[in-house]
């Protein structure tokens, strides 16, 4: 399909000269061109696909960069990254673009948001800069309905409402209907007040009432709390405006020209505006239509058919959930809890099955692990299954709520280590720092499956806190001479003065690694706190490498050395961990720039045996 509008796209400028059926025309074109490009790489579909109307009409009549959009999460950003100029060909893969807005990228990007419920309270703090510096320029929050069930934007929203700023919240909501679009009346009462027509009358009356003299805002109060009396028996769309904001729609997020008027008139009020627009996730592509959750962040697929190119096959994420299903079946008291990521963490079947049993609490990790401590409380066995990079914002909630006077809570820790496209806000390589500080924290680190039913077994049966952790994808071959029957710990005796240590999916790269070099390995099964039976089998050698999918601060691999030198330990001593960040790449690319690799290791054991 040739691209006749888009590729004349060359500024955002371009798109402000555009009348309407052009615009129509650029937004065919754009999904075409997500749909082409993303069905090479993979990324996210569908999500992207609702909002191709929405970003269109925003770069109409906002003025970008001047003007920033944040978006809220940045997986639906596609749209806005092919119009300020980038081509997304590659994207989430070594040298293409990032799969969420990234300010190195563009200054059309000035928010990071790889995780949710930001934007506002981003978007709050650009606004008040923007005014503290004399501009009149808004600012534009763009958030998706599932990032409102997070409570920073509740706060956000709380201290928005109240400023002076002119700040414009775009509601985008394509699933769960915060205010609900109530039949014709309502479809009716959003058509008419986003009419030029109808705010200009609105202003004009407001202005010639308040000039009366002395009774003029009386009059203008009982005017509006007629106005809102009717308003909230036809239209239930109060809760916005109870938090300051002037409330307008719902507006159909795929009406360009709709969206165009109605984002006119919130740029024109300068004060807190909340847009509502209902959109259709996977819109005009119709596999996503039919099956949104799929093409949420999809792998390769035929554009023809929506197939996968590659047939997924089992995960440590689905291996976790029928773990749990079957201890479940002999235990009523072990209940699941996700943060709006049934699919994700591999519960679908346990929600299925255990109804009364599962809980999902939506974007809210910080409720969820405080809720799970509650549900320990009152007698239950909470496993809590969260991505690693989400586990981040219960930090207060794990030290607090469930670790000062102890709740058995067990948190079983997906995507921990390197994850590939998501990039840097989504590695999972800073919960072992995280939760090594906190007292009283257990952690497991299985290789395979086998190991992971042990490690949650255990965890269920310990107490406190219990940490699982488990990488994403599939378990790991290695030479059968280290197929064992997994404990706390494995040590295979090799012949050269030299100990790889490490745990979870490295184990495979060390057991190759030491296959050729000779060299002996430790593979760790529960991580934390250290056995001191460990720091004994390690002191034998004089070259000690310690391999980990973690930040070194704060690793295992650091308290292992600790315990060491107080041991009395004077040989070699190396850690190799991950350094920073880590961008968008394939997983082997990661492991290999981090020296995590087999062939890192084998190289790594040369060296230090020289």
């Amino acid at each position: 399909m040739e691209h006749e509008i888009l590729e004349n796209i060359k500024t955002t400028d371009d798109i402000k000269k555009l009348n309407i059926d052009k615009l129509e025309m650029l937004c065919s074109e754009l999904r075409d061109e997500i749909i082409s490009k993303v069905s090479e790489t993979g990324g996210h579909l569908a999500s992207n696909l609702g909002a191709v109307e929405l970003t269109v009409a925003l770069h109409y009549v906002f003025d970008s960069p001047n003007e920033p959009i944040i978006w809220d999460v940045g997986h639906q950003c596609y749209s806005h990254k092919i119009l300020t100029g980038r081509d997304i060909t590659g994207i989430r893969t070594e040298g293409g673009l990032s799969g969420f807005p990234k300010s190195a990228e563009s200054e059309h990007d000035l928010f990071v948001a790889g995780h949710a419920s930001t934007s506002i309270s981003a978007a709050l703090g650009i606004a008040e800069a923007k005014k503290i510096s004399k501009s009149n320029d808004s600012v534009v929050a763009v958030v998706g309905d599932g990032a409102f069930s997070g409570g920073m934007i509740f706060e956000a929203m709380n201290n928005a409402g109240r400023s002076k700023t002119n700040l414009v919240v775009v509601l985008n909501d394509n699933e769960m209907s915060i205010s609900p679009n109530v039949g014709a009346m309502a479809k009716y009462l959003a058509n008419i007040r986003s009419k030029e027509g109808y705010f200009r009358f609105k202003d004009n009356l407001e202005h010639m009432i308040l000039k009366v003299p002395a009774i003029g805002k009386g009059i203008y109060s009982l005017l509006r709390r007629i106005k809102t009396f009717f308003k909230d028996m036809f239209y239930s769309s109060n809760t916005f405006e109870h938090f300051g904001f002037t409330y307008l729609g719902p507006v159909d997020g795929h009406d360009v020209e709709m969206l165009i008027r109605t984002l006119k008139r919130a740029k024109s009020i300068r004060r807190p505006v909340l847009v509502h627009i209902n959109t259709l996730k996977g819109k005009g592509y119709g596999p996503a239509e039919k099956n949104p959750s799929k093409f949420h962040g999809v792998a390769p697929f035929y554009k023809e058919s929506g197939e996968l190119k590659k047939k997924s096959g089992d995960s440590f994420s689905n291996a976790f959930g029928k773990i749990l299903c079957n201890l479940a079946e002999n235990d009523d008291k072990i209940c699941a809890i996700t943060a709006a990521m049934t699919d994700g963490t591999g519960l679908r079947d346990f929600s299925e099955k255990f109804p009364d049993r599962f809980f999902d609490v939506g974007i809210a990790e910080e409720h969820a692990m405080t809720f799970a401590a509650g549900l320990a409380a009152g007698g239950m066995k909470p496993v809590f299954a969260v991505y690693s990079t989400f586990l981040q914002r219960t930090y207060d909630q794990i030290l607090h709520d469930a670790s000062i006077e102890p709740k058995h809570v067990v948190i079983g820790i997906d995507r921990a280590g390197i994850v590939g496209g998501d990039g840097e806000t989504h590695q999972g390589i800073f919960d072992v720092p995280i939760l090594t500080t906190i007292p009283g924290v257990t952690v497991y680190s299985p290789f395979n499956y086998s190991e992971l039913e042990a490690n949650i077994k255990n965890a269920l049966s310990g107490k406190g806190v219990q940490a699982v952790r488990y990488p994403r994808g599939s378990e790991k071959n290695v030479p059968e001479k280290y197929n064992k029957a997994y404990g706390n710990y494995d040590y295979f005796e090799g012949s050269s003065d030299c100990l790889l240590i490490t745990y979870g999916r490295l184990f495979s790269e060390a057991a190759f690694a030491a296959e050729e070099s000779g060299a002996s390995v430790l593979k760790i099964g529960k991580i934390f706190p250290i056995e001191h039976e460990l720091i004994e089998i390690a002191k034998k050698y004089k070259n000690i490498l310690f391999f980990e999918e973690s930040v070194e601060f704060g690793s295992i691999a650091e308290h292992f050395g600790n315990m060491l030198k107080k041991s009395g330990f004077n040989g070699k001593y190396e850690i190799h961990c991950v350094s920073g960040f880590v961008p968008h790449m394939s997983v082997e690319s990661a492991m290999e720039l981090h020296g995590l690799d087999c062939e890192s290791m084998k190289n790594a054991v040369k060296e230090a045996l020289k």
